[in-house]
Parts: structure tokens; sequence; C-alpha cells
């Protein structure tokens, strides 16, 4: 089990949050088709939602109003599981990435969490839950260098490698991926955070042949 921590000042501003964090080992494939089928099933399911509800889905909702509460504009700096939605309402195709990460964006479609993905074996030491400084480096992925001042990230020895908005390609999920981490970051203290680290050990079981797997919360 990793050690996994939340700052004073996260705590003080986000009483709420709560971390459902998830490892496992894994067999990484580039796609599966089975999976995405599901992710098409609730694409079609989400596809018709209004754009100005997005933001009202519960865990999204809890989620922009941490980010306020830390300085930092949800609008600006989209929350993951926002901008997946987002994507759908407008019609956009889903990238299919491999069948882990097709797993965490399921995962994020269905609850509305924002959901980090990490390669294990990539994070050096214990995990803290920090906010991001000034002109901290941190390449995201697909989007280049971005600025995490404010940003609620994970750190670890080597620095800050995840955040809500966007994870960074140090720690990321690659096709030389044998263990992974999962983090949900519940901001609004909801319930059915249960139920969604129950339904991503199943996904990660019949899906990437998910072992040895490790649940516990923060």
């Amino acid at each position: 089990m990793k050690q996994i921590k939340i700052t004073d000042k996260i705590k003080a501003l986000c009483p709420q949050l709560e971390l459902g964090c998830l490892s496992a080992s894994i067999q990484l494939q580039a796609k599966n088709d089975a999976l995405w089928q599901k992710m098409l099933a609730l694409y079609e399911a989400k596809k018709d939602l209004p754009m100005d509800k997005i933001k009202d889905i519960p865990a999204i909702a809890s989620s922009r109003m941490a980010y306020k509460a830390l300085g930092k504009a949800p609008s600006r700096y989209r929350l993951s599981a926002e901008a997946l939605h987002r994507r759908i309402v407008k019609g956009q195709d889903l990238y299919q990435i491999n069948n882990v990460v097709d797993i965490i964006n399921c995962l994020s479609i269905d609850t509305g969490f924002s959901i980090g993905g990490y390669d294990l074996d990539k994070i050096a030491g214990d995990i803290l839950l920090d906010l991001g400084q000034a002109n901290e480096p941190y390449e995201a992925i697909g989007r280049g260098n971005i600025n995490i001042e404010n940003l609620p990230v994970f750190r670890d020895a080597s620095g800050a490698f995840g955040s809500p908005t966007s994870d960074s390609t140090r720690t990321c999920i690659t096709n030389d991926t044998q263990k992974v981490l999962l983090v949900f970051l519940n901001f609004g203290g909801h319930a059915h955070l249960a139920q969604a680290l129950d339904a991503a050990q199943q996904l990660l079981r019949d899906f990437a042949a998910g072992e040895e797997l490790e649940v516990w919360r923060v």
C-alpha cells in the first residue's frame, strides 16, 4: 500500500475531500474491443446532456467548488472529468489509448470523479497531495508545460506528477506499465466513491487481468 497524505492547507480549504486509492498488477493492451463497447454505451448515455448541466453533476460540482476555494478558476483549468463530458456533449470522438486508461475514462464518465492514473513503479517514495507552486515545472500529458500554481497536485520525491486537471508525462501509463495506481478525488465526500472503487476493481479484473488489487481511502 502506497503512503498517501493530504496537506493541512488542502484539508482546511477542502474539508470534505477524500481520496479513493486502488493499486493493481495489470496486463496492458493497446485496445480491448469489449471494453470499448462499454465506453461507447456510456458515450450514448451522456451525449444529449445539455452543456450547462455538466457542471451540476455532483462530483464535478463539488470539484469545481474546491478549485475556487484553492484559488484556481475551474473554467480555465478544467477538471479531467468535466473535460471528458464536454467532449462527449460536443460530439467529439473519445481517445482510445490503452485498456487501463480507457478503464479510467469509463469510470470518470460514469461517476463524475476526476481520476489520476499512474505507473506505480515510476513514483518515487511516498505521495503528498499539495498545492502547486509558482513556476513549478509540470509537463502535462498532451498539453506541454502548464501552470500548476494553486492546483491540487500529487507530489513524490521527484516533484509534482499528477492533478485533477491533467496528469504528467513522468508517471503516465505506457505500454511498459505493469503496476498501476488509481486515485479518485472525491472533493464532496460523495457516498458513491465506494461503488466507484468496486467498479474499478471489476473492470481491471475483466479487461486488464488485474491481480494483487489493494483498495484504501485517505
